[in-house]
């Protein structure tokens, strides 16, 4: 864990890459060449997700001039103080026509070659619903498309023939494997065999393709072997937001969602054997499979399951080693997250901050993991959860960088309750943090907590 690191420097190389792999994040150290099982848990809905092992990934950032200065520093070196965000600037701020919003977000998602930081400028301050702006905004600050608008279909559709190829390979019952041979004997010998008359012929079975053979190698065990996997993502989907037709009930519409979900959930847990799947990666999908298949375009709301995947894929690859229980005490694993998260507050307010840790001990352990973990997707409700992560994923420095200074920005937007509270009123709060905060202003006050941490001063 880090200790005593009051100033967190900000990143050597600005600028935001994202996976661009739809195969395995887990790189080779702490496993065997075979890739060994991990053991798996239950979590009881609303309780803190606990990390699992084993793997690593490491997350690149390009560099990236296009840095802006900082209003309002002092010259202070030892401690920047920045006056807090004035709440009638935010309204103002909000109050601008969304149908402007809209025309300046189309012009440039209409060009020929999209200038990516201006995107991101617009995308930070929320992207107006309707028209498929989100998931086309998305794909591109995701880098599932490129800048290029002439080169999106033909990257489209081979991402989406790459998915349709795993999940074909995959997905498939092993029956089906089986009998697909045979069939394409049948034809290649079918002029050898014409004139012949005679019985029908028994295909014949491998051992290693029986449904009861324990061989490493056989279809059927590996198979087997996910259905654990395979009950545990069905339980969580039936609980993703339950209050939205979209996901839950029993009609078709629901069903087909739910399916669509579950084929991803399970084709990144056997692509990734040292992670394989863990409760609560099903609410990161939500809102990613959400916005792609209610885009407007017919096309794209088609392919939505094999476009979520690959984005599926690029969110988790900037927190992957959250999930990897021996890169717990690393520089990259929750712990140090975790320790981030108080270095920012203590920065930002050592007030709350002593108050927290040692007056109440209420640790960022008890309420952030799940924030952390589940980029705030059981914090707040599912209108405001999209309307985060137009500022998360448009970040230059990375969705991990805007999430803890969101996570920030929540303790400072309490912090009167906070420091009046003791250590079961605090941890109630927190767990279950207050609907009637402001989102905009909430989002202000993150963006306005510098990469570097310098001070952030906020008066409530």
């Amino acid at each position: 864990m880090l200790k005593g690191k009051l100033k967190l420097p900000a990143p050597d190389k600005p600028g935001t890459i994202f996976p661009d792999r739809l195969g395995s994040l887990v790189m080779a150290a702490g496993l065997d060449e075979k890739g060994s099982e991990i053991e798996r848990f239950e979590v009881e809905f609303g309780e803190e997700l606990a990390p699992i092992k084993p793997g690593a990934f490491e997350f690149h950032r390009e560099s990236d001039d296009g840095d802006e200065a900082i209003d309002g520093e002092k010259d202070d070196k030892d401690q920047r103080i920045r006056q807090k965000p004035n709440k009638d600037a935010v309204a103002v701020a909000t109050s601008i026509s969304l149908e402007e919003k809209r025309s300046e977000l189309e012009y440039e998602l209409s060009r020929r070659e999209i200038n990516l930081e201006k995107l991101r400028r617009i995308a930070s301050t929320g992207i107006p619903d309707g028209g498929g702006l989100r998931a086309t905004a998305w794909k591109l600050l995701l880098g599932y498309l490129p800048s290029s608008h002439d080169l999106w279909e033909n990257q489209l559709n081979e991402n989406r023939l790459k998915y349709a190829n795993m999940k074909g390979e995959l997905l498939l019952n092993p029956s089906e494997h089986i009998w697909k041979e045979p069939k394409r004997l049948s034809s290649t010998k079918q002029h050898d065999d014409n004139d012949v008359d005679g019985p029908l012929r028994r295909h014949e079975v491998s051992v290693e393709d029986h449904p009861l053979s324990l061989d490493k190698e056989s279809l059927w065990r590996q198979y087997f072997q996910y259905t654990e996997t395979v009950e545990q993502i069905d339980r969580d989907l039936q609980r993703t937001h339950p209050d939205m037709p979209f996901f839950s009930g029993e009609t078709s519409f629901s069903r087909k969602n739910k399916e669509a979900m579950k084929n991803i959930l399970l084709l990144f847990a056997k692509l990734n054997p040292a992670i394989c799947y863990v409760q609560g990666m099903n609410e990161v999908l939500a809102p990613i499979y959400y916005v792609f298949s209610t885009d407007t375009d017919k096309q794209n709301a088609a392919n939505a399951e094999a476009d979520s995947f690959s984005c599926f894929v690029r969110i988790l690859g900037d927190s992957v080693d959250h999930f990897c229980q021996q890169l717990d005490n690393s520089s990259s694993g929750i712990l140090a997250t975790l320790s981030r998260l108080s270095d920012l507050l203590k920065v930002n307010d050592e007030q709350l901050w002593h108050h927290l840790e040692f007056t109440t001990k209420v640790k960022p352990q008890f309420y952030a993991f799940r924030w952390i973990t589940l980029l705030l997707t059981q914090e707040f409700q599912f209108e405001y959860i999209l309307r985060i992560w137009d500022t998360l994923i448009s970040n230059t420095f990375g969705v991990q960088d805007m999430l803890l200074r969101v996570c920030c920005a929540m303790l400072l937007c309490v912090k009167s309750r906070l420091l009046s509270g003791d250590f079961v009123a605090n941890i109630k709060l927190l767990q279950h943090y207050p609907d009637d905060i402001n989102i905009e202003y909430l989002l202000q006050v993150a963006q306005d907590i510098s990469p570097d941490t310098s001070s952030y001063i906020l008066s409530l």
